[in-house]
């Protein structure tokens, strides 16, 4: 029996990326059982779900490679590589549902994301590999992967959907952050607008009272000399009473003789 890298140099090639990825995916879960933090059980079963993706995609190519090959595979041969396909099939199976058995125990919200849909949940688990055909083999992993696939999805729309929500709320606090600023700065021009105007007050009040104070003292003056007017119309006899400059005495009455007619 012809060995893979007898038949084909990629064949073979496909097969030892499966094989590392089987050791990586054991290594994993091996690891998964010491962790005992959900959040690293998430982080942890995420990336070895996307081991699974390329073990799935490498089985695809592993079997349409060997469909190329077949014209040229003797019996024996074909047999050979469909039975290796199977036993890759079933191994990956027995890791996918590891995988929902550690995510079906956690209540974290992120690992629930990875849950397909429940419905024949139940009837898949209770299938045995050993009781299987081939196809069914296929069509179970297939179905699983394809599960995986949405779950992924759904879990980076969820990711997407997070990081928006967080960029839209940093914008909303850099905002109010930037209208308290300018309220700050606005109460400021209104403290020292205050200020001023009760400077402003002060002054305008102490020029009033300065005004009222002259204004005042003109009153006084203006009542004295108009008192001295009025004494020496009155009186202009007086001497007493001072002349007042620009203002003439009065001209002195004239004596009428009256001669007899």
């Amino acid at each position: 029996m012809a060995s893979l890298s007898g038949m084909s140099e990629e064949l073979a090639e496909i097969d030892g990326q499966i094989a590392d990825i089987f050791r990586a995916l054991s290594n994993g879960f091996q690891k998964l059982e010491k962790i005992k933090d959900s959040n690293r059980q998430s982080r942890q079963l995420e990336e070895l779900t996307g081991k699974m993706r390329e073990c799935k995609r490498l089985i695809k190519e592993f079997d349409r490679e060997t469909k190329d090959l077949e014209y040229k595979n003797d019996p024996d041969t074909s047999k050979m590589l469909n039975e290796k396909k199977q036993s890759m099939v079933k191994e990956l199976n027995s890791y996918v549902a590891l995988k929902k058995q550690y995510a079906s125990n956690l209540d974290n919200k992120r690992v629930d994301l990875f849950e397909g849909p429940g419905e024949g949940l139940a009837e898949d688990n209770g299938l045995l590999a050993s009781s299987m055909t081939n196809q069914q083999l296929m069509d179970n992993g297939n179905r699983m992967m394809d599960e995986t696939d949405q779950a992924i999805e759904r879990s980076k729309k969820v990711v997407n959907d997070t990081v928006n929500v967080g960029t839209e709320t940093a914008a909303a606090l850099k905002a109010q952050t930037e209208q308290m600023s300018r309220i700050v700065n606005e109460l400021d021009s209104i403290h020292f607008s205050i200020k001023k105007a009760s400077q402003l007050v002060k002054e305008i009040g102490r020029q009033v009272a300065t005004d009222r104070c002259i204004m005042a003292l003109l009153f006084l003056i203006v009542v004295g000399v108009v008192a001295v007017i009025i004494v020496k119309l009155v009186n202009p006899h007086n001497k007493d009473i001072p002349d007042i400059p620009g203002l003439a005495p009065p001209a002195p009455s004239r004596k009428l003789l009256w001669h007899p007619i």
